[in-house]
């Protein structure tokens, strides 16, 4: 049964198309990986898949919802990790995590228990600001999946992790619906059963991974 649908999703930037006619369909359970090079549109799709944007035209249904019509009570469903970690740079790693606790409404334990599994429960304490460009995108992970969303959408989110972010990702991704954008096909065959190819906003066809280590 298919968790997202998306047809004919196009946008604009002014006189700049982003994304043409781009038809989607992703089942419950399903990891989707989406290639392409710079500018091909890929930021654009996910951007509006996690309800950040609104297409110029085209239809949206996430989980039975209108995407377009729905997006308030969507969000409490969707993880999402943009390009910009999204953080409080002066509120510690726990902090940070404890105040969009708060925010999506479970319970600050979840904080804790988030860090530990992104492999940040020794940096707790240091602010935001001063952990690595790699901890940061920890970070950002755990903040996504917080309150245990079913549809994950991930934007190149193995940027900078390091040696062992197919397995931190793994971890992640287990048990969800998940649309990954990633320069990295290795990752993506590894990850993903199937891919999604952007070429100048629009897709070039899709490709079934057979082999899939979770």
């Amino acid at each position: 049964m298919s968790i997202l649908v998306a047809n004919g999703l196009t946008h604009w930037f002014g006189s700049e198309v982003a994304l043409e006619s781009v038809d989607l369909a992703i089942d419950a359970g399903e990891h989707m990986a989406v290639l392409g090079e710079n500018g091909a549109g890929k930021t654009t799709l996910l951007r509006i898949l996690a309800t950040a944007a609104r297409p110029t035209s085209g239809g949206l249904e996430i989980m039975g919802l209108d995407a377009l019509r729905e997006r308030r009570r969507l969000r409490q469903r969707i993880g999402y990790v943009a390009h910009a970690p999204g953080l409080y740079p002066a509120l510690s790693a726990a902090e940070n995590l404890e105040f969009f606790c708060t925010l999506q409404g479970v319970s600050r334990t979840r904080a804790a228990e988030t860090l530990a599994l992104v492999g940040l429960a020794s940096e707790a304490s240091r602010p935001a600001g001063l952990l690595s460009r790699g901890m940061q995108q920890r970070l950002a992970i755990g903040r996504a999946i917080l309150h245990d969303p079913k549809l994950l959408v991930l934007d190149e989110p193995d940027a900078s992790l390091g040696s062992d972010a197919a397995d931190l990702l793994a971890a992640v991704m287990s048990d969800r619906t998940v649309v990954m954008a990633t320069h990295d096909h290795a990752l993506a065959n590894r990850l993903c059963q199937r891919t999604l190819t952007l070429r100048h906003g629009r897709s070039v066809g899709t490709a079934t991974r057979l082999h899939v280590v979770r």
